[in-house]
């Protein structure tokens, strides 16, 4: 049986869960990266967005809530429907959930280059050679200064180390690694992309950087 992945949304809600603590860190990474954002429009772009506890756990009363532009991409159509539902509650206007592949960048080209990148929920669930390629990729998302915020297990074999690697490779800067929990089962990692770096446009005068056609991942064949 393939994994339902409206329900596994679930542990979300038991503050015990290793989910909830992850949550927890990756919404903290997100509300740090927003408030040291410069000022001026902020495009927030979340791929397998899910409900979107990340995103809309984080909006509502923040700071930089009234320059943020935020698309959630998010093929499962209930979790899609859910995201929405949960971003009009909130009163978050600014929050656009699209039903839609997130591995095809051109389906929210138009919310690019990100100032905030979410892979979250991703990299557990492809091969290595998609996530090797997925951050390969990822410079042509961001804009200069780009905050990537991504989460994966740990479980044996444990691959953060080269994922990490992959990201250097590509160019970013680590800002930070961490398990939420003691048993290290669980992970969560922060890169930019340097300030400095040329904007995909290519308007600063240096080489742009195009974005990807072909797909970026697959999710895996899975069983419940």
């Amino acid at each position: 049986m393939s994994i339902d992945w409206t329900r596994w949304h679930d542990g979300y809600a038991d503050p015990d869960s290793l989910l909830n603590s992850r949550l927890a860190m990756v919404q903290g990474h997100l509300s740090d990266a927003l408030t040291a954002a410069p000022p001026g429009p902020l495009s927030v772009v979340s791929l397998c967005a899910g409900q979107a506890h990340d995103v809309i756990g984080v909006l509502p009363g923040h700071p930089r809530q009234a320059d943020v532009r935020a698309v959630l991409v998010e093929l499962d159509p209930e979790n899609a429907r859910l995201a929405a539902e949960r971003a009009a509650q909130a009163g978050l206007a600014c929050v656009e959930v699209r039903q839609a592949d997130a591995a095809i960048a051109t389906g929210y080209a138009d919310a690019l280059p990100a100032d905030v990148l979410m892979l979250c929920g991703i990299f557990g669930n492809v091969s290595e050679t998609d996530i090797a390629g997925t951050i390969a990729a990822a410079p042509a998302l961001c804009a200069p200064g780009c905050t990537v915020i991504w989460t994966r297990h740990r479980r044996p074999p444990d691959i953060t180390p080269r994922l990490r690697e992959w990201f250097a490779d590509a160019g970013f800067d680590e800002h930070a690694f961490a398990s939420p929990d003691a048993g290290g089962v669980l992970s969560v990692g922060v890169h930019r992309w340097p300030a400095d770096a040329p904007s995909r446009s290519g308007t600063d005068g240096l080489s742009p950087r195009r974005l990807p056609t072909e797909r970026l991942f697959a999710f895996a064949p899975q069983s419940a």
